[in-house]
């Protein structure tokens, strides 16, 4: 088979953009996972590695320093599109994101770009209920303590 392109889309602010640096590492029909550097280069955001829960709709990022050291977990809630004829999914960001500190603190943010997104009919209804439904399924995982049962897929890509 072609090779596997993956787009991220974005609502706020509107653009779809090919990942075509991103390294597919593994892929089946729940899961994909890449490892990718910066698109913009940032003060202490080097590299990382992602996991794509296709079913469960949401994407479990490591973000990592130059030297590997974890700076924190970014969970995005997605939807996601294949496209069979090309060979190529797009991920939809869903807006509202998890972020998950080493220290174990958790933020939810830009709930706020739900409202303003369904008020400018950016996303459908039928969207915002998906979208709702897995941000309350990743945060049941990570309240009960089992951050680690998402993010263990990616253990086998780390480097020491």
């Amino acid at each position: 088979m072609d090779k596997v392109t993956l787009f991220r889309k974005r609502i706020i602010p509107s653009e779809c953009i090919e990942l075509k640096d991103d390294k597919i590492l593994y892929m089946d029909e729940d899961m994909i996972i890449t490892g990718w550097n910066t698109l913009k280069p940032k003060k202490d955001l080097h590299h990382g590695l992602s996991c794509y829960y296709l079913k469960q709709g949401y994407k479990i990022s490591k973000f990592m320093a130059e030297n590997g050291s974890l700076l924190y977990w970014y969970c995005d809630i997605i939807e996601h599109e294949y496209i069979p004829e090309k060979n190529t999914y797009i991920f939809t960001d869903l807006l509202a994101d998890v972020v998950i500190y080493p220290d174990k603190s958790v933020r939810v943010i830009d709930l706020d770009e739900i409202g303003d997104a369904l008020k400018d009919d950016l996303i459908t209804k039928e969207q915002c209920i998906r979208l709702l439904s897995s941000l309350d399924t990743l945060l049941w995982h990570i309240y009960e303590g089992r951050l680690d049962d998402l993010t263990s897929p990616l253990a086998p890509y780390e480097t020491p």
